[in-house]
């Protein structure tokens, strides 16, 4: 019986966002949807404005799977995961031990095809964009919140709005001139009702 796909189908069961009061619940299932999504984006805006070379089918696989290993560990929040480097360093390894434990439960001839995006080259040009399309679905998130009339997310949308800004990514700048305002309208308004 094989079940790494078991595991990931569990993914919806994991909550984010989990010391701050949302209006609406997130999964890193759907989580790991959107940040595939804008990381496709992203390599797309990378590649046809700015020459970049990314392997784009690299980039979104490893968006796919960036989050598997909250399966077993939890989603740890930021504030307590950057609490200094000593916890940082441990929740790493700790993470590796997971998804090596999951990628362990695929039959041989396919864990060679998939291991290789279940633990991202994070020195890679495509682990980096994935990164920035992480942090661009955390920052959608915050404006949902806000949309909604949560401020809570008033410092969170602060914080990661002004990471996105640094980003030495000019396909970031892109997306966020070019498409993060239409998040703020409603159905009506995106139809031209």
């Amino acid at each position: 019986m094989e079940k790494f796909y078991a595991y990931l189908d569990r993914m919806k069961f994991i909550k984010r966002w989990q010391l701050m009061r949302s209006t609406r619940d997130e999964n890193i299932m759907e989580h790991s949807h959107s940040v595939a999504v804008l990381t496709h984006a992203l390599c797309v805006i990378d590649r046809t404005l700015y020459g970049g070379d990314a392997d784009t089918e690299k980039a979104v696989l490893y968006a796919l799977y960036h989050e598997v290993s909250e399966v077993m560990t939890g989603d740890l929040p930021t504030p307590v995961k950057y609490f200094n480097h000593s916890i940082h360093g441990e929740y790493e390894k700790l993470e590796t031990l997971a998804v090596e434990k999951i990628a362990g439960t695929l039959p041989e001839e396919m864990r060679k095809e998939i291991s290789p995006y279940l633990l991202a080259d994070k020195s890679s040009r495509e682990y980096k964009l994935v990164k920035a399309a992480d942090k661009l679905s955390a920052y959608i998130k915050c404006l949902e919140e806000l949309r909604s009339g949560n401020n809570e997310f008033v410092q969170a949308e602060k914080t990661i709005r002004k990471a996105l800004e640094e980003s030495d990514l000019p396909a970031v700048k892109y997306f966020l001139d070019c498409f993060i305002p239409a998040f703020s309208l409603t159905l009506d308004e995106l139809e031209g009702l």
